[in-house]
């Protein structure tokens, strides 16, 4: 799964709760000890009919479904069943079906079976039941908002601008909530699933599609087979009206299930889909496993992604147009995610959510193997960095292990120390083994637990058996331990010794061990050197120099996930920046001189350096901190800058060379901001915008509605919100609610931005827009579950509402012939109030 973060509203710490736990013993002595589950009935082959109760939201079911004794010998199958009725069960015996008792109550359901059976001897249960998502008790979360398991999108058709689609959410344990299972992930099954639809609808489910037919009434039952096992929160159905983009891996038949007004741009959102396939595939030694490869998307899903095996299911942010594909798809590292899991989670499971970090943690870092492979070291370490940086900086994480036996709620550990800390943690042992031994290792860990269930320890196991090294030192601090090195360092020259001394301090408190990458700078060259650091406060490191050293840059290679207390002058900066190989090491100097950019000659050169480099998000970076307003500045990069803005390959450096520009009010750069005006890119286009409106402010409503926001990036959202909002630029507003419903936490990130988002909610909720309120609403909805039980937050977020009501209401007395429109804002309003209590 891929996690949905709120980022504009949601990065900032001071209202979100953080959780800090001891350390996590694993003997079960502990107040909290999350065991895996007892597996007592081992399920074999799960069978269901359905079909579909559009008015009522609700699915009719059969199951068959045929199990036997794990181990001890046992007359009773219990299952899970959400929210369900009941309306049958029997024993069927080669169709022949003999009712059975059974006991259903709070999402349980225990049937008694005709006789004691024992291990291997197969039975098969029939049940005939109702689901009905909407009376599901459990609750989302901050990982996934809602769990009612079966979700019905516009099942009425009442909402013109949004299809009508059915699809189904798994992870964590809410396959429960449309058909009675063992929700446990250790549990594996194999499936085949008769879904009754409308005709007119296309249908996707795991495995194969075997048979399709044609039924009264307009509608047709197909037959998907699912022939291998996987477990029980990987099931999926998916509903509606999709065109099918065809593609294929080899023989095998990758499909993009994509809505018709995206169909153009299918393979361009997808189609490097069969190039990832063969990538794992070929890095892993393992081939894909499974019998096709599909994807998919929903409205409204409850969070980033799903990997259903064989039919993943992305939120409908995936679905891009060619003004946000030329800039970037940015979706296409959750497309890696999600294709991965189907080695690592898939074929083989975590067989416990406490484990997650096998899935999870794999998932997240194929994101850098692929970008790493397909677009080169430098954007694979800046991904990587954008993950740590995310851990290190968010409250809460340092003390969590990554291997969790004491959560509160299993979604809890669907968090940043499981994805972006534990694929940092990956990259450091591929970094410790070797490329040979780490992808060697995970290759035996596939083979041997093939279609099982698998724990950290297990992952260990294949590490040692291929490297012949023992890990437990690196899998107890990192895996069954918390946190991370804090350190600082120092050095002094020993002019007798000719030698530089290397203090590396650690202020935690446990210790790491560690390998660790450092450059000494001798006459402005670096030498690199590997040194191990024991698990004790102070380590020293004597290195041979012709004089003091220039420089010492430790954590050279950008491996280790630490925090370091770095202070450099802009003249080592420089010498860093020129010095270095290792994106890391480069862009940590380019950052070293955010403050004296303008007020040293040294940073200014760091900048012309780094506006040239081949890298594009140094590039960006570059041009971001640059100011060509400054007359020393314009003259060293004036001339490049404009090359930048008129022909970067880039169009995300186009961007931000016209935004570098537009610092310096010359009219003589309109030319260029009004050719990209008309610039397929978004970014290109809202940097234009706002150039142009920055040199002629009278220009701003004309512009401002020139450019597609619907779905578009936070960072074009904040370039245009405040221009949208002072213009009342109406056609807008709808596309500025994901910024505006959050401005009181906006406020606290960017006190600028927040103010303009202030002015946006209250225009929204001043104005006769339904489409602009729903679009708050909903974008507060998808951030409940990520508010946890904060109820400073939640109090905020009611406040606001209110403030918003308050001004519909007093917009309805004086418009009260829209009181139609303006009593639906007010009912979504007050829903929303209380669901907010």
């Amino acid at each position: 799964m891929k996690k949905a973060i709120l980022s504009i509203a949601l990065l900032s710490g001071i209202f979100f709760p953080t959780t800090i736990a001891a350390q996590t013993e694993t003997s079960g002595r502990e107040k909290v000890y999350r065991a895996t589950h007892t597996k007592v009935t081992e399920l074999k082959h799960t069978k269901l009919k359905v079909n579909f109760d559009y008015q009522k939201e609700q699915m009719n079911g059969e199951e068959w479904l045929t199990a036997a004794p794990f181990f001890y010998s046992t007359n009773e199958l219990t299952l899970d069943a959400k929210g369900m009725l009941i309306h049958e069960v029997a024993l069927d015996t080669n169709g022949k079906k003999s009712p059975l008792k059974y006991d259903y109550k709070d999402d349980i359901l225990k049937i008694t079976l005709d006789k004691t059976y024992q291990k291997n001897q197969d039975y098969t249960v029939y049940i005939k039941y109702t689901a009905r998502p909407n009376e599901v008790k459990q609750q989302g979360s901050a990982a996934i908002n809602d769990a009612k398991g079966l979700y019905f999108i516009n099942a009425q058709g009442k909402d013109p601008d949004t299809p009508t689609q059915i699809w189904t959410q798994g992870e964590t344990e809410s396959s429960s909530a449309w058909f009675p299972t063992i929700d446990k992930s250790n549990q594996k099954t194999t499936q085949e699933i008769y879904m009754t639809v409308p005709d007119k609808y296309v249908t996707l489910s795991n495995g194969l599609l075997k048979d399709s037919q044609k039924e009264a009434n307009g509608l047709r039952t197909d037959h998907w087979v699912m022939d291998k096992r996987h477990s029980t929160y990987l099931f999926f159905m998916g509903v509606g009206e999709y065109a099918i983009v065809k593609d294929k891996w080899r023989n095998i038949a990758v499909d993009y299930y994509i809505e018709k007004e995206y169909e153009p741009y299918a393979k361009q959102i997808y189609g490097n889909t069969p190039e990832m396939i063969e990538f794992f595939s070929k890095k892993l030694g393992y081939d894909y496993p499974w019998a096709k490869y599909a994807q998919i998307s929903g409205r409204d899903y409850v969070s980033g992604a799903m990997e259903n095996t064989t039919a993943t299911l992305h939120g409908s942010d995936i679905l891009q147009k060619p003004g946000q594909l030329i800039d970037e798809n940015t979706w296409e590292d959750t497309i890696a995610h999600e294709l991965f899991h189907h080695w690592f989670g898939d074929l083989v499971t975590a067989e416990s959510w406490s484990n997650l970090t096998v899935n999870e943690s794999f998932a997240n870092y194929s994101e850098y193997l692929w970008n790493e492979y397909k677009y080169g070291k430098d954007q694979a370490d800046y991904h990587q960095m954008k993950d740590a940086n995310l851990y290190l900086t968010t409250p809460g994480n340092f003390d969590k292990n990554l291997v969790r036996f004491n959560y509160d709620s299993r979604e809890d550990v669907f968090d940043l120390v499981t994805y972006q800390k534990g694929g940092v943690i990956l990259h450091m042992l591929r970094n410790y083994l070797g490329d040979d031994a780490f992808f060697a290792g995970l290759n035996d860990y596939l083979k041997t637990y093939e279609y099982q269930n698998a724990e950290a320890h297990q992952l260990r196991l294949s590490f040692e058996k291929v490297s012949g090294k023992d890990l437990n030192w690196f899998f107890n601090q990192w895996y069954f331990g918390s946190g991370n090195p804090k350190i600082k360092y120092s050095y002094t020259f020993e002019p007798v010794k000719k030698q530089v001394a290397v203090v590396i301090e650690q202020t935690q408190e446990l210790p790491f061990q560690f390998p660790l990458a450092i450059d000494v700078y001798d006459n402005g060259k670096p030498k690199r050197y590997n040194v191990w650091v024991n698990a004790e406060a102070k380590n020293t490191f004597n290195f041979d120099v012709s004089k003091n050293a220039d420089l010492v840059n430790i954590n050279a290679d950008g491996v280790l996930l630490a925090d370091i207390t770095d202070v450099k002058t802009p003249e080592q900066n420089l010498m860093q920046f020129l010095g270095s190989k290792e994106f890391l090491s480069k862009f940590n100097a380019l950052n070293g001189i955010k403050d004296q950019v303008g007020k040293n000659p040294a940073a200014t050169k760091l900048l012309t350096a780094a506006v040239k480099d081949p890298f594009f998000r140094t590039r960006m970076r570059a041009l971001k901190l640059m100011d060509l307003s400054n007359p020393e500045q314009f003259k060293a990069m004036g001339a490049e800058v404009e090359k930048l803005a008129s022909s970067d390959p880039k169009t995300l450096v186009q961007a931000s060379a016209i935004s570098a520009l537009a610092k310096t009010k010359d009219k003589k750069y309109l030319p260029i901001f009004e050719k990209g005006v008309n610039a397929v890119s978004n970014a290109v286009k809202a940097s234009s915008v706002s150039a142009i409106i920055d040199v002629d402010p009278s220009r701003a409503n004309a512009l401002a509605d020139k450019i597609d926001l619907e779905g578009a990036p936070d960072n074009l959202l904040e370039k245009l919100l405040p221009i949208i909002v002072k213009n009342k630029v109406t056609p807008q507003m709808s596309n500025i609610a994901q910024v505006a419903a959050f401005y009181p936490f906006v406020k606290f990130q960017n006190p600028e931005l927040g103010k303009s988002a202030e002015e946006g909610y209250n225009w929204i909720m001043s104005s006769d827009n339904l489409k602009a309120t729903e679009s708050i609403i909903k974008m507060l909805g998808h951030a409940k579950g990520q508010l946890g039980d904060n109820p400073q937050a939640k109090m905020m977020i009611s406040q606001m509402l209110k403030d918003g009501l308050s001004k519909k209401m007093e917009l309805l007395k004086q418009n009260p012939q829209s009181a139609s429109s303006i009593n639906k804002q007010i009912d979504v309003i007050n829903k929303t109030i209380e669901d907010f209590k």
